[in-house]
């Protein structure tokens, strides 16, 4: 199995530290408000590399953190935190908001089908380990203490920007521009570690420096060592933590550890609306309730993520949306075609000179979802696998068998959605049945109905009877696959 490694900007051969189990962390929503489609899209990435290490026989530790103090409205660590803010404007305390957001936000995992890793970490409950971790930091000479908080010092730490290839100088230098102006930080690019509380404000906890509560980055490198360790095999998030937020995280981390302590940096990439940003002042930060609002299944949404690889940015549009919905219903329709169909050898091999030439096309089709998983998960390509298998020229229930083991993977509930199918065109049959029969009269239609029941009970002599009822009545039964069809015998 490779990976892509954001520090290393390449693929490698993921290789755990224990061949039994992988630990994960995954930063996980800041609970302030209801996570948009472009947040779930990153949590469809991370369910697809859990499903994929899964599938591949590992067992999975895995740590996601949930927000719930210390986010700031400006990563820049200036501004109220966005807890306190969204608490004042609802006017509820800040665990109500927090407990009502995180509610929200499981939902929407469900609805997605997307798999709760193993550990949820709130940061609330995590802050003695944080101040530990702040003042062996400070002990260690990286902190420094200020008016308004402690600070890392980001020049005692020589790979600072390694992750994200920015050079030292060059953030000494444009740190004004990213973070707040603090005339006593010794660098202008020195993030908060712990911040200072004034009396006001809500959330606040005693610490060595006074009453306060903890810097955003923090969390996540207490609470990772806390339940993972010292070194973790792959750290996931979206590509817009690179710069910043796990930019910092390695150097705290690093600093008091004293080596790396992360292995595979794993980043999903950003997803635009209509070619563009999502943002609240153009009406764009869609949720999985808009979603459903507006007639989509949530599980389209997740197909339509599917359709783009991870590190790809992807563009929302409604009618990429609705053509996805199409495609996920054609697909549970198709796989029904082939659970109905015979469970007969498929014996054609794969013509030509390519990786699978003169394999059997059933096998062929395993390996070639087998490595496009393994492929630094690229599951556009498994998909389009799929939908080979489903197109084959003959309808055959080992195609459906195929398809079903690969949800797994895809997680798009397919044997469910198969049997919403099948009940879909059982009711269709149904509708049409009685228009056919709506100039039937009652009395008929109770025969007809009397007559089937009698027939799904093998009572063959009674189903005649009552066919020869219809008859002495005037009218015709004519069976067809799709049930009866009832016609007026002409005079």
């Amino acid at each position: 199995m490779r990976i892509y490694n954001t520090l290393s900007r390449r693929k490698e051969v993921f290789v755990p530290q224990d061949p039994d189990e992988v630990k994960i962390y995954s930063c996980g929503p800041t609970v302030y408000s209801f996570a948009h489609i472009g947040n779930m899209r990153t949590y469809v990435f991370m369910d697809s590399l859990r499903r994929v290490l899964r599938h591949e026989g590992y067992k999975l530790k895995h740590v996601m953190n949930v927000t719930d103090v210390g986010h700031l409205t400006s990563d820049a660590d200036d501004g109220e935190d966005k807890m306190e803010k969204a608490a004042r404007k609802a006017q509820k305390s800040p665990y109500e908001i927090a407990a009502f957001y995180a509610a929200a936000f499981f939902k929407d995992l469900e609805r997605l089908n997307i798999d709760r890793p193993e550990i949820i970490a709130k940061a609330t409950d995590h802050i003695d380990g944080m101040i530990d971790y702040v003042v062996q930091l400070c002990e260690k000479g990286y902190g420094y203490e200020t008016s308004d908080g402690i600070y890392f010092d980001i020049a005692k730490f020589p790979g600072y920007g390694k992750l994200s290839r920015a050079r030292l100088d060059e953030q000494l230098a444009g740190g004004s521009e990213r973070v707040a102006v603090n005339d006593e930080k010794h660098n202008p690019a020195d993030f908060a570690l712990w911040k200072k509380a004034p009396k006001e404000h809500i959330m606040q906890w005693p610490s060595p420096w006074g009453m306060g509560y903890p810097g955003w980055h923090i969390e996540c490198s207490e609470m990772s060592r806390e339940y993972l360790g010292d070194l973790l095999d792959i750290h996931t998030g979206g590509v817009d933590h690179i710069p910043i937020h796990h930019e910092n995280e390695i150097a705290q981390s690093e600093a008091l550890i004293g080596k790396k302590t992360v292995n595979y940096w794993m980043h999903g990439e950003f997803l635009l609306v209509d070619g563009g940003k999502m943002s609240k002042s153009l009406g764009n930060t869609y949720t999985v309730d808009t979603l459903i609002e507006r007639g989509y299944s949530p599980l389209a949404f997740r197909y339509f993520c599917l359709n783009g690889h991870y590190r790809n940015k992807l563009n929302f549009t409604w009618e990429g949306l609705n053509g996805a919905q199409i495609s996920l219903t054609r697909l549970y329709d198709t796989l029904l075609a082939h659970k109905n169909a015979p469970d007969a050898e498929i014996t054609d091999t794969v013509p030509g000179e390519g990786r699978y030439s003169g394999m059997n096309v059933l096998d062929a089709w395993k390996k070639e979802f087998g490595y496009a998983i393994t492929d630094d998960l690229n599951i556009p390509l498994a998909l389009s696998v799929v939908w080979k298998a489903l197109r084959y020229k003959t309808l055959n229930r080992k195609i459906y068998e195929f398809v079903v083991s690969c949800d797994d993977i895809l997680g798009l509930d397919l044997e469910a959605g198969t049997e919403k199918a099948a009940e879909k065109r059982e009711q269709e049959r149904i509708e049409e049945q009685k228009a056919q029969n709506s100039d039937i009269p009652e009395e008929i239609l109770a025969l007809s109905d009397e007559r089937m029941k009698a027939k799904k009970e093998k009572r063959y002599a009674d189903a005649d009877a009552l066919r020869a009822e219809i008859a002495r009545l005037g009218f015709k039964v004519t069976d067809t696959k799709d049930g009866p069809v009832i016609t007026k015998e002409l005079e």
